[in-house]
């Protein structure tokens, strides 16, 4: 059942399964903030096994891009359509968010994002990737990467 994240009142419904689910709750509710502040669209998430379309398209993107499986299981995804951008959301039981940044002009920007959740450590199949830190009130620290998408998807 899809679930409107509040930002305000953060919550870990739906993420009660992970070890840093306080954590993650406060990543996925300044995702859910910034999407409202620079957008005004709610942020909603649906369980992962409702959103299996989503959950292979990311899988599949890290998969052909860079070789990278994750091994932790999905708990939530979520996309949103906004300004020529197709954003997909996936949230794992270990703290980890990926995004899916996702120009839909062919000359626009195409990029793949993690971010760790405050008290977990960097999965082993991100270990080559460089982490920088930022500070979030309703996430704590949140450390973050990315790469640059190369093909179509």
């Amino acid at each position: 059942m899809p679930y409107t994240v509040d930002f305000k009142n953060v919550s870990t419904t739906g993420l009660e399964s992970s070890p840093v689910a306080d954590a993650l709750a406060g990543l996925r509710a300044n995702e859910a903030r910034y999407f409202k502040n620079k957008y005004d669209v709610d942020f909603t998430v649906e369980p992962a096994a409702d959103a299996k379309e989503i959950v292979d398209w990311v899988s599949r993107i890290l998969e052909e891009e860079r070789g990278i499986v994750i091994s932790s299981p999905p708990l939530e995804a979520t996309e949103l359509h906004v300004d020529g951008i197709r954003w997909a959301y996936v949230f794992y039981e270990n703290g980890l968010s990926i995004n899916v940044l996702y120009t839909l002009d062919d000359a626009g920007k195409r990029a793949v994002g993690f971010k760790l959740s405050e008290g977990m450590d960097v999965p082993p199949e991100l270990g080559a990737f460089k982490f920088a830190r930022q500070k979030s009130k309703l996430a704590g620290t949140i450390r973050g990467s990315y790469f640059v998408i190369k093909n179509q998807y």
